[in-house]
């Protein structure tokens, strides 16, 4: 579609007040080019608490509401539960309102389309919000991989730890749509935190030829299970070899400022590696970013590593393409569905007992 950027600041909506928008909101404040002039939310008690945030919005208790309300609207944070992805979206784009989703974007691909089409229908942009693109330590990986200073790259290995004990408070109406999720065979390991190691693999090193994995459980409740300990081994269309350890330690502390996640990468090169040693949480205190080339060990202490940054930016960006239209989307809808074959062809692998899956081939 031919997109026209605003000439104006952009009159935005959040659609959904829960925990994940204490992150999210930060893109909006001070920030010249976009007015936020709705909240919806079914709680009274969010929409209220959220109000000081920005005393100028109206609040609504249903998109309906808003809609009804004559207001005008042109793009929505649509931080709504998993299960409510693409009805709800379908109904913002049906308004007119470019969508701004929190991953995971949808949990099978019929449901994808569905959302791309209600996109092109309507003439508006669908963009599938990753935030883990944004984050200073690995865009600075990114650079250094592209740059050529550890040498043509020969694999790269991911891991993390989920643990129980630490970070801030997640309410419980969130655990209960978590759960719905695991329910339906996509766990908070694999598919929802998991979409966003597996976004990175895509924006590193490109196409996916093939998947295997094993995605294991572990009942940390009656009727409650983990998805862990999982391993997720892929080659890329260029060649390049990743695996993604997930291992689950339910009575470990971490200290975080949000969720209790121990996230590291490592890129190795035929000349060295660079390494990201953590993301959510704070496990290793250590740089985030270090390279080791040529041998020697340079240590990155000054970036810009608070997890929350990242949503920052990548609201920033959000908002600047759609004052400006400059630069790629990061992720625009059917790049997000290209993130979901690759969780989906994840899943088939280990159902199938670890058998090669190519991504494309899922229908």
């Amino acid at each position: 579609m031919t997109f026209t950027p605003y000439e104006r600041p952009v009159q935005a909506a959040f659609v959904g007040l829960g925990r994940i928008y204490d992150l999210n909101m930060r893109a909006y404040v001070d920030n010249p080019d976009v007015e936020v002039v709705a909240l919806v939310d079914p709680d009274e008690d969010r929409r209220t608490q959220r109000l000081a945030d920005w005393p100028m919005a109206r609040t609504f208790a249903s998109v309906a509401e808003l809609a009804d309300s004559g207001l005008a609207v042109d793009a929505v944070e649509a931080l709504l539960p998993i299960p409510l992805h693409v009805e709800g979206v379908i109904e913002l784009l049906d308004h007119g309102w470019h969508v701004n989703l929190q991953k995971p974007m949808c949990n099978d691909l019929p449901s994808a389309q569905r959302m791309l089409d209600a996109a092109e229908a309507n003439g508006r942009i669908l963009r599938v919000m990753e935030n883990y693109i944004f984050y200073e330590p690995l865009r600075r990986l990114k650079e250094c991989v592209e740059s050529g200073e550890i040498g043509e790259v020969r694999g790269y290995h991911m891991k993390m730890v989920g643990s129980g004990r630490g970070g801030w408070d997640v309410p419980a109406s969130s655990w209960r749509w978590q759960f719905q999720q695991m329910q339906d065979g996509r766990g908070i390991l694999v598919f929802d935190d998991g979409w966003h190691k597996l976004a990175t693999a895509l924006w590193l090193f490109g196409p996916i030829r093939e998947v295997r994995a094993w995605v294991g459980s572990t009942e940390v409740f009656p009727t409650i299970e983990i998805d862990a300990p999982s391993t997720i081994v892929w080659e890329h269309e260029n060649g390049i070899r990743g695996v993604w350890d997930i291992t689950l330690a339910p009575d470990m502390y971490l200290r975080s400022d949000y969720y209790t996640n121990d996230e590291r990468w490592e890129v190795t090169g035929n000349r060295g590696y660079g390494r990201v040693n953590r993301c959510t949480g704070r496990g290793i205190q250590q740089p985030s970013l270090e390279i080791y080339a040529e041998g020697e060990m340079r240590s990155y202490h000054a970036l810009d590593d608070d997890w929350a940054s990242s949503f920052r930016d990548s609201g920033r960006h959000w908002i600047n393409w759609l004052r400006h239209g400059e630069g790629p989307l990061l992720w625009s809808g059917q790049e997000g569905v290209n993130v979901l074959r690759f969780a989906l062809a994840a899943y088939a692998s280990s159902v199938a007992g670890g058998l090669g899956i190519d991504p494309a081939s899922l229908t």
